[in-house]
């Protein structure tokens, strides 16, 4: 090797010497890490793990969840993102569609509240709705059959005057610990709720938006990285996601913008109605910021997908709240 060449090296194994010595003192000097809280960047402090062990009855009611979830932020302030607009949000009685719902009225809209049975919370979402002033009229029924949502689009259509944003929400997810006990009633009770909801949903609101008009899809974290023990909602999840996309290039012709939010693990009658009463108590805890979302950290992400002022340009997007994974 020549002298030049061999000096040069040296020289450059010196450097790289000098600073891992540095990094080595420096780790020796600082004191073992401590565990710290569960991170709060909010307005308002949030609840962390564990909570109270717990275990509902599908579909799951919100009235029941302890602590109850936060939805309604209190420190958000409309400024007519979604003013004159008629929105119908598909599991809007509780959880991110209560949230989505409550945050859509504060900006201007009237809402249309779709659910299966949750009579009690759906009252409290018209009730939280209309106390922004706006109206709201909440519509029982499975989005998995295709007449009753014909039958919600019309009645939005007649009551509200219009639709311009569809939030497709509902969703079904129960855990299968191993994939021999998934069964067949299971597997599609799932895809029923999460695709066929959507498709249906989706279909027979286009037919009656206007260029301007917006769908926001609720995806998840799973329809990116999956779950082994949610292996259909994790399927439905990306399928979904697909899906977005695919309706998107599909609909841009019409002046239809068509995204979808993929949220984490977030505090809403969903995942109590779902685990076993020790994992609801862990949930979220895992999280790089060691708690669940709350549904109204959520809500913004809708109202920005939604709104022609802040995402005319955005459509066939999937974006992730995830709570920094």
């Amino acid at each position: 090797m020549p002298s030049d060449r061999k000096t040069e090296t040296s020289t450059t194994v010196q450097k790289q010497q000098r600073v891992q010595r540095k990094v080595d003192a420096d780790d020796r000097a600082k004191p073992k890490s401590k565990t710290t809280g569960a991170m709060q960047a909010g307005a308002r402090k949030y609840p962390v793990p564990p909570f109270p062990k717990q275990h509902h009855l599908k579909p799951g009611h919100e009235s029941e969840i302890k602590p109850a979830p936060l939805y309604d932020a209190p420190f958000w302030r409309g400024s007519g993102k979604l003013e004159g607009k008629v929105a119908l949000v598909t599991g809007g009685d509780s959880g991110i569609g209560r949230a989505v719902a409550v945050l859509f009225a504060r900006e201007g809209a009237d809402v249309a509240i779709v659910y299966l049975s949750e009579d009690g919370d759906a009252e409290v979402t018209k009730q939280a709705v209309e106390s922004e002033g706006r109206r709201c009229i909440i519509l029982r029924g499975d989005v998995a059959d295709r007449t009753f949502c014909r039958k919600a689009v019309s009645n939005t259509l007649k009551q509200l005057g219009g639709l311009d944003v569809l939030v497709n929400n509902a969703a079904f997810q129960v855990h299968s610990t191993d994939f021999a006990d998934l069964t067949e009633e299971h597997f599609d009770t799932t895809l029923k709720t999460n695709l066929y909801g959507y498709f249906h949903m989706a279909q027979e609101a286009v037919a009656h938006m206007k260029p301007g008009s917006a769908i926001v899809n609720t995806g998840s974290t799973t329809g990116i990285d999956g779950s082994k023990e949610l292996i259909d909602y994790s399927m439905t999840k990306g399928g979904i996601h697909a899906f977005t996309r695919a309706l998107s290039g599909n609909l841009i012709d019409k002046g239809i913008r068509v995204n979808a939010v993929a949220p984490g693990p977030v505090w809403t009658p969903l995942n109590p109605s779902e685990k076993q009463a020790g994992d609801v108590s862990k949930f979220g805890a895992k999280t790089p910021m060691k708690r669940p979302a709350q549904p109204e950290e959520i809500a913004p992400a809708y109202v920005f997908l939604a709104s022609p002022q802040c995402s005319s340009y955005i459509t066939g997007e999937i974006l992730p709240v995830i709570g920094g994974y």
